[in-house]
């Protein structure tokens, strides 16, 4: 499994809006096992976004879907500025299928 957890701040009173888009845009992606998008409950603009593959080039093939092109066309605008990025490997838990370790 591939994931993925990133920062994305929000242009100030646009994270409900870039939220919106990312839940509508992101609904249907082949391979992609938990897309979920987080309000930081410190900061009114932050939106932290936890992804979890089969594989890397999963994710990789999703960034060329019509749905995900439209979502990245639309919120980049209300976007102000991609913070920390982090990619994991994850191995299991509450809603995933485990590997074996």
């Amino acid at each position: 499994m591939y994931g993925l957890i990133g920062k994305i701040t929000a242009k100030t009173d646009q994270r409900d809006d870039l939220i919106k888009i990312l839940l509508e845009g992101t609904a249907d992606m082949p391979d992609c096992l938990s897309y979920i998008i987080s309000k930081d409950p410190e900061n009114e603009d932050t939106i932290w976004v936890t992804e979890v593959w089969d594989s890397k080039e999963s994710h990789k093939a999703s960034l060329s879907l019509p749905s995900v092109q439209e979502a990245i066309n639309k919120g980049r605008p209300l976007i102000a500025e991609f913070g920390e990025q982090t990619e994991t490997e994850p191995i299991g838990g509450h809603g995933l299928i485990s590997e074996e370790i």
